[in-house]
């Protein structure tokens, strides 16, 4: 025993600490936490008590969390101290066809000491609508029309009434026209049975097809279809702008898209391609492949489009491969089924062609009224009415138009505005702003806005724009960022547009 104590007397004392080592040093740890775990009572006589720390605490990470927003702002000083990091690339679209008109931003007051073109916004609205259009107007005066101050045509089924137009010239300095809708426009054509028309549409409400048992909205398709370019009011004009209630314009558009259209030779215009419900229009493709069959029209290049890529056959196998089946004695053929020679036909094709639902959302399009008042389209459109298809189905006008651009027109018609940030309902469509192409932006304080706090505030908004992202295209733009982009979407037809216009020109 004495031997051990010995020993254990010299021990270095550089070892491992001993257990009263670490006693000494809890307790000399312990005071300086204690003040931090004292808790305090959330009332006088409140049970429930909040340790010291997590009071102190919780401020602290509202600060850190202010300033890492402050940071991350586009328009914030402090953005530079930040990582630039690798923004993700926008791909850029062949331009064999068709290019953006201009990346980024170009000076208005010079865009547009030019001539203006023989052209207008066209607005179908009902009185009741007057909010909507109200948003509408504003959006488009924002970022366009204070430059180029083009004229408005208002056109409804009804009436409108004074207060509409009073209210809608407020918004605008530009001319406006109101006019009403020619019957012969609008309603059941004399050679259909209306009764029979009227049974077809409340069919569709029974199947509950979107939009497909509201009579107003199947007049509405087939008056865009076919009439809208006939009224006294647009007789005069050479383009249009379609113009919705309640849509949503993103980028400030600093050129003129009309002369630009004209310069390049192009005839239709769009900034969203989706696809249609297939319940809608189950046999419009069947009508408008029997046009082009009648007319013995061959594809400039855009029909393809609007065409499902047919299955690729499988390659044969080889005799040594386990899975390979030699095929069956011409004697069995004759008598197995579906071996004879004679494929099954599917009731969807029409030509061995099959419509994929593509369009181009016909809400927003600029285009030619010329081609629209053609010999060719008038035929075309005629076809397509006298099939019943507007009543006994529900095609819209955007199938109707992009069916008839496909069998008449190339890629090279057509101009894709990727560079307008567009919105209608939940589609939308936004694009990137363009890197070292922005200018700084002119104030515009919304006249009939009578509080003078609200009007700086609505302008404030859009001084704030969005980061620039390589090969983006975008002036200014401020994307809403409650919904996805269309072009990152499911059922977008982007990659169709994309293929017929010459590929993808970037990875």
């Amino acid at each position: 025993m004495g031997l051990l104590q010995n020993i254990t007397k010299r021990m270095p004392s550089s070892g491992l600490p001993s257990l009263d080592d670490f006693s000494k040093r809890k307790n000399r740890i312990t005071p300086r936490l204690a003040f931090f775990r004292r808790r305090i009572r959330l009332r006088g006589n409140s049970s429930i008590s909040i340790p010291l720390g997590v009071v102190l605490l919780f401020p602290c990470i509202v600060i850190i969390l202010i300033l890492v927003l402050f940071l991350r702002h586009p328009s914030s000083p402090g953005r530079i101290l930040m990582p630039a990091g690798a923004p993700p690339s926008i791909r850029k679209i062949s331009e064999q066809h068709d290019r953006v008109f201009a990346t980024g931003c170009l000076d208005p007051h010079t865009q547009n000491k030019g001539e203006r073109a023989n052209a207008a916004f066209v607005v179908l609205a009902r009185n009741k609508e007057l909010e909507g259009v109200i948003q509408s107007v504003k959006s488009i005066e924002r970022h366009f029309n204070r430059w180029f101050h083009y004229p408005y045509v208002f056109l409804n089924d009804g009436e409108f009434n004074s207060t509409f137009k009073e209210t809608v010239m407020n918004y605008t300095s530009a001319p406006v026209e109101f006019g009403q809708i020619d019957p012969s426009m609008w309603g059941f054509p004399e050679w259909t049975d209306a009764k029979v028309a009227k049974e077809g549409i409340a069919v569709q409400g029974d199947a509950a097809i979107m939009y497909g048992g509201m009579e107003s909205y199947h007049h509405m398709c087939r008056f865009y279809s076919g009439f809208f370019y006939k009224h006294k009011l647009l007789e005069k004009y050479e383009w249009y702008w379609r113009l919705e209630p309640e849509i949503k314009y993103f980028c400030d558009i600093t050129y003129d898209p009309f002369q630009y259209m004209a310069s390049a030779n192009k005839t239709y215009g769009f900034t969203i391609a989706v696809k249609e419900l297939k319940e809608t229009v189950p046999n419009i493709f069947r009508y408008a492949s029997a046009y082009k069959r009648k007319n013995n029209l061959q594809s400039k290049g855009l029909w393809e489009m609007f065409i499902e890529s047919p299955p690729e056959d499988p390659k044969p196998l080889p005799k040594d491969d386990p899975k390979y089946k030699p095929p069956l004695p011409d004697e069995l053929r004759k008598i197995e089924p579906n071996a004879g020679g004679v494929n099954e036909v599917d009731p969807e094709t029409m030509e061995g062609e099959k419509y994929n639902m593509c369009h181009f959302w016909s809400n927003f399009e600029i285009a030619r009224l010329d081609w629209f008042r053609s010999k060719e389209y008038e035929e075309f459109f005629d076809m397509m009415d006298r099939s019943g298809g507007f009543w006994m189905e529900r095609w819209g006008d955007a199938p109707i138009h992009s069916l008839a651009a496909g069998a008449l027109l190339s890629p090279s018609d057509i101009h894709y505005f990727r560079d307008f940030g567009y919105r209608h309902t939940t589609i939308q469509h936004c694009p990137a702003n363009a890197p070292s192409r922005q200018l700084p932006r002119e104030p515009f304080l919304e006249k009939t806005t009578s509080d003078e706090k609200k009007r700086r505030e609505e302008d404030e908004y859009w001084e704030s724009w969005d980061p620039e992202k390589e090969n983006g295209v975008g002036c200014r733009c401020r994307c809403d960022t409650d919904i996805v982009d269309v072009e990152g979407k499911q059922g977008s037809c982007l990659a169709e547009w994309v293929e017929v216009a010459g590929g993808w020109a970037s990875p």
